[in-house]
């Protein structure tokens, strides 16, 4: 007698039924491989990561924000290094201009007085060169600025040459010799200090004491990052002769070089006008090599305190992928025996299904 044994019925029920629920058992495992292995995650809530491995969730919950705000940190402070670094050049080529009128003026006695209307001229590019220096860009960014770093620190850089600040000192400049050299540095230093709308060269946004960007440094502190463009960062302006800031200290000995003229090289005034412009011009730059120099330390400080926190980042990414990320390797070998596991269980279950009684039997 032969046939088909048909349905689920007679003894072999229960064992199809068993294999059906060990393929159904099978397919899910194998689903969750699938998923695992394209996003490389347990899984894709943490409540079933917690069923897939307890005490995991909340680990993850742990160390996730902990990283974001790491990461959100060393990028503030790649920004902020970055930034420093093109102050520095910006820095460095106002510091040679200074330097290099200061030596210009104080050999100009030995030449003759046609050398000064070339010096003057020169000095008037300069005042715009540093002007334009004052007003670099980072991406967006005006980095001396301040805290105002949308907006211009100088707002007409070209023009500052026929500017208020620069015609208020050149008429003091040309009283030298009625008003001797000590009431003309004084009359140009009150010009140079001034911070009214219609004379100061700077943005009225900066203010008279602008606040410094700041980026912070992990661990809640925070770290000034620049300097503004009218005022020192970290240092003080040594002599008496000083508005109590270098950039204005430089401006106004580019202006004062820029207002002299031939006639007044033999002038008994000139000589020592001469002298006290250079020096203060001098003063000036160290001061403005000394800021340089904190700065520079900061920057430093700083891109080592982003490499401590990238390696604290990725100690706790490790961690964090110990605990809700597969292992690729394995999962994919599971993944491979697991479709090979339920092709045998589907196989099994439809020849089950097809069985003859002989063969059954």
């Amino acid at each position: 007698m032969s046939g088909s044994i048909s349905g689920f019925t007679g003894g072999n029920f229960g064992l199809i039924q068993e294999l059906v629920a060990g393929a159904t058992a099978t397919k899910a495992r194998l689903d969750q491989l699938i998923i695992q292995s394209s996003t490389g995650y347990v899984a894709s809530t943490y409540a079933r990561l917690d069923t897939a491995t307890p005490g995991t969730a909340a680990t993850t919950l742990t160390l996730a924000p902990q990283i974001a705000g790491i990461t959100t940190t060393i990028a503030n402070l790649d920004v902020a290094t970055g930034r420093m670094g093109v102050q520095q050049t910006a820095l460095s080529s106002i510091s040679k201009i200074g330097s290099n009128f200061m030596g210009q003026l104080l050999s100009i006695g030995a030449l003759t007085p046609q050398a000064m209307d070339t010096l003057a001229a020169s000095a008037k590019q300069a005042l715009v060169q540093v002007a334009n220096l004052l007003n670099t860009k980072d991406g967006s960014i005006y980095i001396f600025g301040g805290q105002n770093s949308d907006s211009p620190p100088v707002p007409n850089p070209n023009g500052i040459a026929s500017s208020r600040f620069f015609t208020s000192i050149q008429n003091a400049v040309a009283s030298l010799a009625s008003n001797g050299a000590t009431a003309t540095e004084a009359a140009t230093l009150v010009v140079a200090s001034s911070n009214s709308p219609g004379i100061t060269p700077f943005a009225v946004g900066l203010g008279a004491n602008p606040a410094l960007s700041q980026v912070a440094a992990g661990d809640d502190a925070m770290v000034a990052v620049g300097i503004a463009a009218n005022a020192n960062g970290f240092v003080t302006s040594a002599g008496a002769d000083t508005t109590g800031s270098y950039m204005r200290d430089i401006m106004r000995g580019l202006a004062t070089i820029g207002s002299l003229t031939s006639g007044q090289v033999g002038n008994a005034n000139f000589q020592g006008f001469a002298q006290a412009t250079a020096t203060s011009m001098g003063n000036a730059v160290t001061a403005l090599s000394e800021d340089a120099g904190v700065l520079g330390n900061t920057q430093a400080a700083l891109a080592t305190q982003a490499v401590n926190l990238q390696q604290t980042a990725t100690a706790l990414t490790n961690q964090l992928a110990g605990a809700d990320q597969v292992n690729m390797t394995s999962t994919l070998a599971d993944l491979s025996s697991t479709q090979t596991q339920l092709q045998a269980s589907y196989q099994l279950i439809a020849a089950m299904k097809t069985m003859s009684l002989a063969q059954y039997i």
